[in-house]
């Protein structure tokens, strides 16, 4: 059970835990709906990448983040930008909890806090928003407080926004700049469905975006990464469909949970968090039906589910809750 307690994933390790082959996978907060683009892109394989295609790709991230290029740098995935940033500031940090676990891991020193108020401290506070595993989002106008009051202290906010694609409105992009302390990481994959891309940005200053740039050298991603990326950030259509598509399913999620006498919480749309008297209880008899969800091994009485990629699978879903 340990392996399924650390973070979402490990399905060859739920079959032959519990045998089956035909599993759902809602253990994760990646996006059922893949972009539909991706089998037209055919990366070249046999050259390195070209500057002018990372930068192309830097640029319709940007284009879709609403900054400009200058203040994004394309990176494997954003936890990476995440361990880079952390010693780069050279400041104690606190991280909010509950949240990723790696979070503890990316200063040399500091603590984790539960409740943040806004205080004055030197220090590099950072933040999941949307959170996860519990999908709570903090207003942009309460960390905007909180920035102003970081950096009036000499310190930074750090804010992990992996999910913010499914809930545009939280995301701070726009107060990106050289005279902000302000750093975002945003992930590709778990909004697009297409994790095993490991394709990330890091957004903030020009001075720590050159920093990272330094740190990741000459081909920080690889030719897929920038030709499926470049594509679909400047899929809008795509993209202005799949936000709607999240929230409706998500919403479809919640009524099963309803008549199951679980209630779904959680802001982001690709996931939901439901208490229960024994997060193991539940994710064992699913298991044994080939589902898989995510249960804590620091929080027994929560229970993860991903969002069912489609009809069946939440008629599935809704057959096995019913089955207790």
């Amino acid at each position: 059970m340990s392996g399924f307690t650390w973070h979402g994933g490990r399905l060859k390790e739920a079959q032959a835990a519990y045998g089956g082959d035909d599993w759902i996978d809602l253990s994760t907060g990646i996006s059922p709906l893949v972009w539909t683009g991706v089998e037209e892109i055919a990366p070249d394989w046999r050259t390195l990448p070209e500057p002018d295609d990372l930068a192309a790709l830097e640029a319709a991230a940007a284009a879709h983040f609403g900054v400009h290029p200058d203040h994004v740098c394309a990176i494997p995935g954003s936890e990476m930008g995440l361990r880079l940033v952390g010693p780069m500031l050279a400041m104690p940090g606190r991280w909010l909890v509950p949240s990723y676990r790696t979070h503890g891991e990316i200063f040399g020193e500091g603590c984790p806090v539960e409740h943040w108020e806004g205080a004055a401290e030197q220090v590099a506070l950072l933040l999941a928003n949307p959170n996860n595993p519990d999908g709570r989002v903090i207003p942009a106008a309460r960390l905007r407080q909180w920035l102003a009051a970081l950096e009036r202290a000499g310190g930074w906010l750090v804010i992990d926004e992996a999910y913010a694609d499914a809930v545009p409105s939280c995301s701070l992009a726009s107060d990106i700049g050289d005279e902000r302390r302000l750093v975002l990481l945003r992930s590709f994959g778990k909004f697009f469905g297409l994790a095993g891309v490991r394709l990330g940005f890091l957004l903030g200053p020009r001075g720590v975006v050159a920093q990272v740039r330094r740190a990741m050298g000459e081909w920080p991603v690889s030719a897929a990464a920038i030709a499926f990326g470049r594509a679909a950030y400047r899929d809008r259509q795509w993209i202005e469909r799949a936000v709607g598509l999240l929230k409706a399913r998500a919403a479809a999620l919640d009524a099963v949970l309803a008549r199951h006498g679980l209630d779904g919480r959680g802001d982001c749309p690709l996931f939901r968090q439901v208490a229960v008297p024994d997060g193991f209880v539940l994710f064992e008899r699913l298991a044994r039906r080939a589902i898989l969800t995510r249960p804590f091994a620091e929080n027994r009485h929560c229970l993860r589910l991903g969002l069912p990629g489609d009809e069946a699978a939440l008629a599935r879903l809704d057959r096995a809750l019913a089955d207790g």
